[in-house]
């Protein structure tokens, strides 16, 4: 391997390790609910949380959940093509060693994107089980997969709104 080519590698190692371990998280977590809830099967938490078997063919929201069973590869197709566009991201923001917060959302949307897609492809449908609720109203069910797609876009728009401003002064 030419000498840059194994510095780029160690590069970007780390952060195909973070997306790895939330595919890994996602999935285990994934598997113990299918093996101890049957299909909208729910265990409360808390007065606000409960475990909440149950799967979405569609996308956010159930988004084209009842398109009638094309969504499945629109979707395989569309997150393995946001996960090309984002391992080259990935490369590019890994050039500057120093550079942490950015290369750290786009690993989280990467691990993410890729848990749901192993979902979508074994199941038909991704596995959703959190469910948070107040007062009789339920946020939508969600999985692991989903908050860390979440909190990788929240870094990407902290580090567009505070770090990419200051480069363009």
């Amino acid at each position: 391997m030419p000498l840059k080519s194994a510095v780029s590698f160690r590069r970007i190692a780390p952060w195909l390790a973070l997306a790895a371990a939330v595919i890994g998280i996602d999935q285990i977590s994934k598997w113990w609910m299918l093996t101890h809830f049957h299909y909208m099967e729910s265990l409360p938490v808390t007065s606000f949380f409960n475990l909440y078997l149950v799967f979405n063919p569609g996308a956010a929201f159930s988004f084209l959940a009842d398109a009638g069973g094309w969504q499945k590869w629109f979707f395989v197709a569309l997150s393995s093509a946001v996960s090309v566009w984002l391992l080259i991201l990935l490369r590019q923001h890994t050039q500057h060693a120093k550079e942490r917060l950015m290369p750290t959302a786009l690993s989280l949307i990467l691990g993410g994107a890729i848990g749901n897609v192993i979902d979508r492809i074994r199941l038909d449908a991704v596995v959703d089980f959190l469910d948070f609720h107040i007062a009789g109203h339920h946020y939508p069910a969600f999985n692991l997969a989903d908050s860390a797609i979440c909190v990788g876009v929240a870094l990407m728009l902290i580090h567009q709104f505070f770090y990419a401003a200051k480069s363009h002064d």
